[in-house]
């Protein structure tokens, strides 16, 4: 049994305990060396900032040491927050990728911070810019195209590039501007299910076509463990609840133990982390694929995008392997 639909890799840096962030981001690079071996199509790098768990925030930069550490693969953001930057600066970084790295580079776009409040002060962002985002989009496609849509400015590197856009979201907003700019949309599920299918149904209705895209495409995001049984793999999604609840933990500075995990897992609060990782393949190779399988159909989804939710390293280099397995003759 293997997918018979694209599959690909959303990696987040993940910083497992007792591992330094220079160890996880070579264990990222060693991944998209092997994905590219194992035929997943594209892996993704999200901006998160101040998460000691998440060491992808520079995505940019990210990109670019694993964009020379490969040969095949394409590479890209899951996503640039675009309320974060200046289109002009975002075109400037990914232009560049795109002539060092040509047919590799894609640039997918959210419109959330990524952060706290305390955290996008510290930014110097505006919080009203997201209020702008379809307007940034608009003038970030200028920049990478051949018509800028501000006088006299131009994006060098990254004029003429056409590094491809795709619109990030887990809300009926996001579907809206990727359906009304004609750009492809990646549904956050692997971690906001909620909006799913409706945002999903609304982008396939109100879609126009674009330059980029003639028809709609849809890309989910599921979370994936699978082990070499399913008693391992329900085990190692306890440790992906408890690693959820020191995320948020970490933004204030507490580290917790696993009792004291447990005992948000086990209260009001952990029917939210819950309710985030409802998107879950786990178990054996067999039973992760015919969860993809039906996920896929759930979703009116083209493509699936992979999040590897293990968190400790031996179990998440197991867990893709046998991924890989599966769906080498799907992607």
């Amino acid at each position: 049994m293997s997918l018979p639909l694209p599959l690909s890799i959303l990696d987040l840096a993940t910083v497992t305990r007792d591992e330094s962030v220079g160890e996880a981001l070579e264990a990222s690079t060693t991944l998209a060396q092997r994905a590219e071996e194992w035929g997943f199509r594209r892996i993704w790098y999200a901006e998160h900032h101040n998460m000691r768990g998440i060491a992808s925030a520079a995505t940019s930069v990210l990109i670019a040491h694993v964009a020379a550490r490969t040969e095949r693969i394409t590479l890209g953001s899951g996503g640039v927050m675009l309320p974060n930057h200046s289109p002009l600066q975002i075109a400037e970084q990914f232009g560049t990728l795109a002539e060092l790295h040509p047919g590799r580079i894609e640039l997918g776009l959210g419109r959330a911070p990524g952060t706290d409040q305390e955290t996008v002060r510290a930014l110097r962002r505006d919080p009203a810019a997201s209020e702008r985002f379809p307007q940034d989009v608009q003038e970030l496609q200028g920049f990478l195209g051949e018509h800028s849509t501000i006088p006299n400015v131009a994006a060098y590197p990254g004029r003429g590039t056409g590094v491809p856009l795709f619109v990030l979201g887990s809300s009926l907003y996001g579907a809206q501007v990727a359906a009304a700019l004609g750009l492809p949309y990646a549904f956050a599920s692997h971690f906001a299910p909620d909006a799913l299918q409706r945002a999903v149904a609304l982008y396939r209705a109100e879609f126009r076509p674009s330059a980029q895209l003639s028809a709609p495409r849809v890309l989910a995001g599921v979370n994936v463990i699978a082990a070499d049984s399913d008693e391992e793999a329900q085990d190692e999604l306890r440790q992906v609840q408890r690693q959820r609840v020191r995320l948020f933990a970490g933004r204030r500075g507490t580290s917790l133990t696993d009792a004291e995990t447990d005992v948000v897992l086990d209260g009001p609060a952990g029917d939210q982390i819950r309710s985030m990782t409802r998107h879950s393949a786990v178990g054996t190779p067999d039973t992760v694929t015919r969860y993809l399988e039906e996920f896929a159909a759930l979703a009116d989804a083209d493509e699936l995008i992979v999040a590897g939710a293990a968190t400790r390293r031996e179990r998440w280099w197991r867990s893709w392997e046998l991924l890989a397995s599966k769906v080498q003759t799907g992607s």
